[in-house]
């Protein structure tokens, strides 16, 4: 336990907690019955990879207010990734996604399971809706017996429901607006409350409400956290498309083929014309998109700019968040951590 900020040791920290809570929580449930046993194992899958960024934002909302390190704070620090396992389990079902680091899906890893039963991408499907459900639970359940004073967690307990109310939000707009018109206000309103929110600024309030911070410091977590988190979410738009799968560990056409409403794909349609929206508009949304019809997006985007328009808009970002930070009178480790964290969030491979 030290001030200098260690992100590997720290990750390693808090997946020492997520997979032990996980696996006794697990074996529980497959003790019902054992044909649970596949489900259980896709509970497990869920916290097995992940660079623990809500976690580490939550950690850090705690120690800027000058409070200690403590394992007790490393075990409510995780639940905000597992609150992160239930969002990413269920917006692969939702966009139906081959894959998340480089792995089936719940939805379609569980087919093996129920193969031979009618309807059976249907169940899978119900099966790993059910896993993202469960895993929202466990969240509240580590978070509520993480080892801090209750009147600490109480002080906390009531952004929770900020939390979730605003995550389903965002999801709920993402699939509202799937296939309408591309629309960047609308598409970075997506983003800042299907991600930005409970990616960066709700754990770093969460950590700090632990902490007892006052108003002005939460207000600056907010300052710092919103444009981080939807540097964090627009870096990730353009890694969906130009990232490497087998560093991003996903398919590469997903938000084409579900004509998702990225900030990316918006900005193209905005830049284009008449000849390139046609061309455009043939392709968002197909379901029988090959390489050459992504590689024909592509070469779109790239022509029109859109790329370079996305990565303004990271670095735009970036800077706010960053003079938000250097307006707040935190402890230097605190200040340090935060400001590599920006990077870290933003400048990433996948």
């Amino acid at each position: 336990m030290t001030d200098r900020w260690d992100p590997g040791a720290f990750k390693s920290r808090v997946d020492e907690v997520l997979r032990g809570f996980v696996a006794r929580e697990a074996d529980l449930f497959a003790a019902v019955d054992p044909l649970l046993a596949p489900v259980a194992e896709q509970l497990e899958a869920a916290v097995t990879d992940g660079k623990r960024l809500r976690a580490a934002f939550c950690y850090w909302g705690w120690r800027a207010v000058g409070q200690p390190d403590s394992e007790a704070l490393v075990r409510a620090t995780a639940s905000m990734e597992l609150v992160h396992a239930a969002a990413v389990v269920h917006d692969d079902l939702i966009d139906d996604s081959p894959l998340r680091h480089g792995r089936p899906t719940p939805h379609l890893a569980l087919r093996a399971a129920v193969r031979d039963r009618p309807r059976a991408d249907d169940t899978a499907r119900s099966l790993a809706m059910l896993v993202g459900d469960l895993l929202m639970s466990l969240a509240g359940q580590l978070f509520a017996t993480c080892g801090l004073p209750a009147a600490y967690l109480a002080r906390a307990r009531p952004l929770w429901s900020v939390l979730a109310r605003e995550l389903i939000a965002g999801e709920c707009l993402e699939i509202l607006r799937t296939g309408a018109g591309p629309d960047t206000t609308a598409s970075l309103k997506v983003i800042r409350y299907k991600t930005a929110k409970y990616t960066v600024e709700q754990p770093l309030l969460i950590g700090g409400a632990l902490a007892g911070a006052g108003e002005r410091l939460r207000e600056g977590y907010s300052a710092y956290g919103l444009p981080l988190g939807e540097a964090f979410q627009l870096r990730d738009d353009l890694l969906g498309l130009f990232g490497a799968p087998e560093h991003t560990g996903k398919a590469n056409a997903d938000d084409v083929r579900g004509h998702r409403p990225t900030a990316l794909l918006a900005e193209t349609w905005r830049l284009a014309r008449a000849d390139d929206r046609e061309r455009l508009g043939a392709l968002l949304g197909s379901r029988d998109l090959d390489a050459d019809g992504l590689d024909a997006v592509r070469e779109v985007m790239c022509r029109l700019g859109a790329p370079d328009r996305i990565e303004h808009m990271i670095g735009a970002r970036v800077a706010e968040a960053l003079d938000a930070l250097h307006g707040l009178n935190v402890p230097a480790p605190a200040a340090g951590a935060l400001t590599s964290l920006a990077h870290s969030a933003t400048v990433r491979l996948s």
